[in-house]
């Protein structure tokens, strides 16, 4: 079975650096806010072109605790409009709400990113922020995104969980726009051993209140400016992204690798291909590859034949935001595109270990799908 993605095999590569950094915290007797954190976010700022980068607990507390922010310095207030994806995965609309904001739903364009047109036609008197999401490893469209942003006096949040070192016109994930938040789960580009994330922007007076909400709203110990929380990137963490992300260029190229076989190799009518809206993304680093998710009207059928074929797929995601019971108040709602989409796609195996031998028998399975499981 070609596996969608070995992380043992992935974590296997780097082994001694990790096992070595891993005894390094150990044996520092320093386990929270230490100096492996104040590295790696200085490492990763730099990676990002940006002046901070504040490591916290996971993705979702990421993009919910620098929304949390702007509220408190008075940029947002409860019941203002935030526009997201409609097409993404559920995080990025729970940071909105968690923060008594209200989502406004807008459909992607045929990247499957979030259409800058249809941003435009969504905006009101009450929006006040964007929340554009890198999916799948390709950048939304960010500067029609900032232009619009620009011309109406809103904020910008992007969600870059899956976008790692993604990349156009010389500024990376991260820095395009007023804040971004990070996800390093296991799986992603740049993944940790466990739960982590990251908060990065330019905004000195941002970075002070996201700072503190992080540690319990406290800047120094036992005094709380701000009703914050405890969600902590611990060091031995922050030293497992350190090692991993000196070999993050490495490992995407790799998979741009496979992608660009995938493009090239895959011929099925019955299977869509991705969507490059920035065609040249396979020599000019824009897209990362996150995920390489083709699209079928027979997805379930092509499913188990790749199955049998013995290829292992991930379908990312099956239930869209507003199709979920947590939301079941939005379940009437009608966003045909994006419903489309979660009944069509699937995720092939890509990642830094898979090998191109591995990747030419996905080619020759796909190739041979007839619409029959």
């Amino acid at each position: 079975m070609i596996e969608f993605l070995s992380l043992k095999d992935v974590n296997a590569t780097h082994a001694d650096e990790l096992k070595a950094a891993c005894s390094r915290v150990i044996d520092s007797g320093w386990y929270v806010q230490g100096k492996e954190l104040e590295q790696f976010e200085l490492d990763f700022a730099k990676a990002c072109g940006v002046k901070f980068c504040f490591g916290v607990a996971n993705g979702l507390d990421a993009l919910t605790l620098t929304l949390r922010a702007w509220k408190i310095l008075g940029k947002l207030s409860a019941g203002d409009e935030v526009i997201v994806p409609a097409n993404t995965y559920i995080a990025s609309i729970l940071a909105v709400t968690e923060n008594g904001l209200k989502p406004v739903l807008v459909e992607p364009d045929e990247s499957l990113n979030i259409s800058p047109v249809l941003i435009k036609a969504a905006i009101g008197p009450k929006t006040k922020a964007i929340i554009p999401v890198h999916l799948y490893g390709q950048l939304a469209d960010m500067p029609a995104i900032m232009s619009i942003a620009k011309e109406h006096g809103l904020l910008v949040l992007e969600d870059s969980a899956q976008a790692h070192g993604a990349s156009r016109d010389m500024k990376t994930a991260g820095s395009w726009g007023h804040a971004a938040g990070f996800s390093f789960y296991p799986g992603k580009n740049l993944g940790a051993l466990g739960d982590a994330g990251a908060i990065t922007t330019d905004d000195a007076e941002l970075a002070q209140v996201v700072k503190a909400l992080r540690n319990y709203g406290s800047h120094e110990k036992y005094k709380n400016t701000y009703q914050g929380v405890n969600s902590r990137l611990d060091e031995i963490q922050a030293a497992m992204l350190s090692v991993k992300l000196k070999y993050l260029s490495e490992d995407i190229q790799k998979r741009r690798e496979i992608a660009a076989m995938y493009m090239s190799g895959i011929n099925n009518e019955l299977i869509q291909l991705p969507i490059d809206k920035y065609i040249s993304a396979l020599t000019l680093k824009s897209h990362v590859w996150h995920l390489f998710v083709v699209r079928s009207d027979n997805r379930d059928a092509l499913q188990q034949h790749l199955a049998k074929s013995g290829v292992q797929t991930l379908i990312h995601y099956p239930i869209p935001p507003h199709k979920q019971q947590a939301y079941e108040d939005w379940n009437d709602l009608s966003f045909p595109f994006t419903e489309q989409i979660h009944n069509q796609v699937l995720s092939l195996p890509i990642g830094p270990t898979l090998s191109l031998e591995d990747a030419a028998k996905v080619i020759s399975a796909c190739n041979s799908f007839n619409g029959n499981g």
